[in-house]
């Protein structure tokens, strides 16, 4: 069977310039590639193309085949020109020296297309024969990061310092706020290094977060989650009993609470919007848990412990009602 003409395989004029020749073998590489095309004649097209483009790709081949066509006397099809070849697979060949086509540019070409997995981009790679290739996997880094309650609730950023395979990074992470103990963070292009074929890696960060001397989110099933801040709140018997006006500690600085009269131990007064903010908007309030602290007895006079046994003479009893009934 004769031969096909070089540039009709190519599908391009005899006036192509050496750009449109590169585009067309690309093309036609890509779709007659045997791991991409499972067609039986795949493999013999593709060999085709690689020949007409080895052929029409030099500029001294091109010439004598322009004049002569198959029967030019500085090659011989398929099994002549430059370099030794290696095979790629039934019916595929390639120069070793790179002198056939653009080796660079087809791994490039297919690695976009397998991404990097097996096929030819690996083979390109000095990994064998089609399907023979084992790629090297790229993984993102995990890592764990410890910040302080406040970052966590306010948010800013956080300085990381980390070795990994012998080399240390220092980078600048960004804490949103209202972050949560076990939350966690991508970091783009932080991690594993980009390489030829292969972009940089993330950085996976899985956030801790340190508990506080005051301040603690949520209670409950919702503890160490949530918007809402809280704190305990410890009053004298004096002013939770005749009420008063404290300064309580916020996430942005202090202000006046206002206690009213009669305040138990155990309630919760709130101050509306001076929780955790967000970055979205959402705002969460901030609970003052009232503690009363009486005074130890052995510091007192004679005359203060009559006094206050005489108050609680005229205090009704808190338990009462209920489970408290004998």
């Amino acid at each position: 069977m004769a031969k096909r003409d070089y540039y009709d395989v190519l599908g391009v004029s005899r006036a192509a310039s050496a750009d449109e020749i590169k585009k067309a073998h690309r093309k036609l590489a890509l779709k007659f590639h045997p791991d991409r095309n499972k067609e039986p004649d795949a493999a013999k097209k593709f060999a085709e193309v690689q020949e007409a483009y080895d052929v029409l790709s030099d500029d001294a081949k091109r010439k004598a085949y322009d004049q002569f066509g198959h029967d030019a006397p500085n090659f011989a099809g398929a099994g002549g020109g430059r370099g030794s070849r290696s095979s790629g697979g039934p019916g595929v060949q390639w120069s070793t020296d790179g002198s056939d086509f653009d080796a660079e540019d087809l791994s490039s070409m297919f690695e976009t297309f397998f991404g990097g997995r097996g096929g030819f981009a690996d083979s390109m790679r000095g990994g064998g024969p089609r399907g023979k290739a084992k790629a090297v996997k790229r993984e993102d880094i995990a890592h764990t990061i410890e910040i302080p309650f406040m970052l966590a609730a306010t948010g800013g950023t956080q300085h990381l310092r980390f070795a990994r395979d012998g080399t240390t990074k220092n980078i600048e992470v960004t804490i949103p706020a209202g972050i949560a103990d076990g939350a966690h963070l991508r970091v783009r292009g932080a991690g594993q290094p980009a390489t030829r074929g292969h972009d940089a890696t993330d950085l996976m960060l899985t956030v801790k977060v340190q508990t506080h001397e005051h301040f603690w989110r949520g209670e409950g099933h919702s503890l160490g989650k949530g918007l809402d801040i809280f704190f305990n709140l410890p009053l004298t018997m004096t002013e939770a009993t005749l009420g008063t006006t404290v300064s309580v500690p916020t996430l942005a600085g202090r202000v006046e609470m206002t206690i009213p009269p009669g305040t138990a131990s155990g309630r919760k007064l709130r101050i509306k919007g001076k929780g955790i903010k967000t970055t979205g908007g959402e705002v969460g309030d901030l609970y003052a848990i009232i503690q009363i602290m009486p005074p130890k007895a052995d510091t007192l006079s004679e005359a203060q412990r009559a006094m206050i046994e005489e108050i609680g003479k005229h205090q009704h009893s808190p338990r009462h009602g209920g489970h408290w009934k004998s």
